[in-house]
C-alpha cells in the first residue's frame, strides 16, 4: 500500500519512531568539482534555518565562489570550520553538486546528504553511496503531485538560457564555429535553431535564442505542451511534433541544436544520433543540456567549463556537466530560494517524518538503508529497487 501520497497540506502521517527534533546540526560543504563555484546555502538562508534554532556549519571558503565571503555567514550566526569538521558533525549536508570520488571517504550511516545527484548517469557514485549507508536525497527527482520538479526548475531555467548564449557563441569562427551571427543583419537570413523538448530548458532557450532573433523551432512530443508554449511564445517559434524523421531533418537544417530532453531521474534518451550529427552544417553547435542524465546526443560526453568544448564529426560539442556554475551569484540565489523550505521540513522534522509529510520530497530520496529506493536510478545500474515505503515503514496517525 502507497503509504506516503498525501500532499504537503493533507493529513498527518507519521513513523512509529517519530522524535521531535528541536535543532539540526547542517552542514555546508564547499564544492570541489571543476569549475563550480555555486553554493547550496546564502547568507540569508543560513540565516533563516539559525532563527528556528538550528546550528549551521559552512566550510571555510564554501561561499567565495558566489561573492559570499565566510564572515556573511559568520554575520548571520553560521560558524565556519573546517572540512573534516563540516562532514563529519553534521546532521544534515548541503551541497549543489553531486560527492566526487574524493569524496566518498566522507560518506557515512546517519548522514543526510541533500544535493544534484543524477545517479543513472553514475555508477560509481551510486554504488559509493549505497556502501557508505548514507541517506541521499536528490534536488532532481522532488516531484510534486502535479508532475513539477520544483528544485530542478531553477536550474534548468539558467541551464536553458546559457545553451542559447553558447551556441551563439561558438557558431562565431574564432571558436570554430560557421562564422555565423544568430540574429542576422537586416537583408541577411538569421541563424536556425532547433530545440529538442520543450519543458523549463527548451522554453528557456528558445526565449534566449529568440531574443538573439534567431529562427527557432522547438520538437516537443505533447500537443498540451505545445499548445502551452503557442500561448505564450505566439508565432515567433515554429512548433513541431517529435518522431525520429522530424529529429532527424531538423537537426540537418540547424546551426544550433539544444538538446532539452529530461526523464525525471533515468538516462536521457539518444534522440540524435551519432549519423545525424554527421549530417550536420559543418561548424555548426550543439549543446547537450541532458549531459548530467548522460546526454540526448549520442556524441556527448561531460566537458567543463574550462574545456567546454570538443568537435565530432566536423560539429562543435558544448556539453558542461554544471552550466550554472558559470552564473554562481543567480544560481545560488535562485537554488537557495527553491531548497530552503524542504531544507527547513527536514532540520525541523527529521528526514522520515519530513518525508511522511511531503510527498514531493518523498520523490527525491534516491538511496537509503544502503538500497536504492528510485527505481530509474535502479534500472540504469541494473540494482535492486527497494520502494521507499518498504524501506522506511510509514503508517497514518
Amino acid at each position: 500500500m502507497h503509504l506516503w501520497a498525501g500532499e504537503r497540506s493533507g493529513p498527518a502521517i507519521q513513523i512509529a519512531s517519530n522524535v521531535a527534533r528541536l535543532e539540526m546540526r547542517i552542514g555546508v560543504a564547499k564544492e570541489i568539482k571543476s569549475d563550480e563555484y555555486r553554493v547550496a546555502l546564502t547568507p540569508a538562508g543560513a540565516r533563516e534555518l539559525i532563527q528556528q534554532g538550528h546550528d549551521v556549519l559552512v566550510e571555510q571558503g564554501a561561499g567565495e565562489g558566489s561573492a559570499f565571503p565566510d564572515s556573511s555567514y559568520e554575520a548571520e550566526g553560521a560558524r565556519i570550520v573546517s572540512v573534516d569538521d563540516v562532514w563529519g558533525e553534521v546532521e544534515l549536508m548541503l551541497k549543489v553538486k553531486e560527492p566526487v570520488p574524493a569524496e566518498f571517504g566522507r560518506l557515512r550511516e546517519g548522514l543526510v546528504l541533500f544535493t544534484y545527484l543524477h545517479l543513472a548517469a553514475d555508477e560509481e557514485l551510486t554504488r559509493a553511496l549505497l556502501e557508505s549507508g548514507v541517506a541521499a536525497v536528490g534536488y532532481e527527482t522532488v516531484e510534486t503531485p502535479n508532475r513539477a520538479l520544483p528544485l530542478l526548475a531553477p536550474m534548468s531555467e539558467i541551464a536553458g538560457r546559457l545553451a542559447a548564449q553558447a551556441g551563439a557563441y561558438f557558431l562565431e569562427r574564432p571558436q570554430g564555429g560557421r562564422g555565423l551571427l544568430l540574429g542576422g543583419v537586416p537583408g541577411v537570413a538569421p541563424g536556425q535553431v532547433v530545440v529538442i523538448g520543450g519543458g523549463m530548458v527548451g522554453y528557456n532557450a528558445a526565449v534566449i535564442a529568440l531574443g538573439l532573433g534567431a529562427s527557432v523551432t522547438i520538437i516537443e512530443r505533447s500537443i498540451d505542451r505545445m499548445r502551452h508554449l503557442e500561448e505564450v511564445l505566439g508565432a515567433r517559434v515554429t512548433l513541431l511534433m517529435s518522431s525520429s524523421l522530424q529529429v532527424e531533418e531538423s537537426v540537418a537544417e540547424a546551426d544550433v541544436v539544444i538538446g532539452a530532453v529530461l526523464i525525471p531521474g533515468a538516462l536521457a534518451p539518444k534522440l540524435v544520433t551519432r549519423d545525424m550529427v554527421a549530417g550536420m552544417k559543418h561548424g555548426s553547435v550543439v549543446a547537450d543540456v541532458a549531459i548530467d542524465q548522460g546526454g540526448c546526443f549520442e556524441t556527448s560526453r561531460p566537458t567543463t567549463h574550462s574545456e567546454p568544448v570538443y568537435v565530432v564529426e566536423g560539429v562543435t560539442h558544448y556539453c558542461v556537466t554544471n552550466m550554472p556554475g558559470a552564473v554562481p551569484i543567480t544560481a545560488t540565489k535562485a537554488l537557495t530560494n527553491a531548497t530552503l523550505p524542504y531544507v527547513e521540513e527536514i532540520a525541523e522534522h527529521g528526514l522520515a517524518e519530513a518525508v511522511a509529510r511531503d510527498t514531493a520530497l518523498a520523490h527525491g530520496v534516491n538511496v537509503l538503508d544502503g538500497k536504492v529506493t528510485y527505481e530509474a536510478v535502479a534500472e540504469a545500474h541494473g540494482l535492486d529497487y527497494a520502494p521507499l515505503e518498504d524501506v522506511l515503514p510509514l503508517s497514518p496517525v
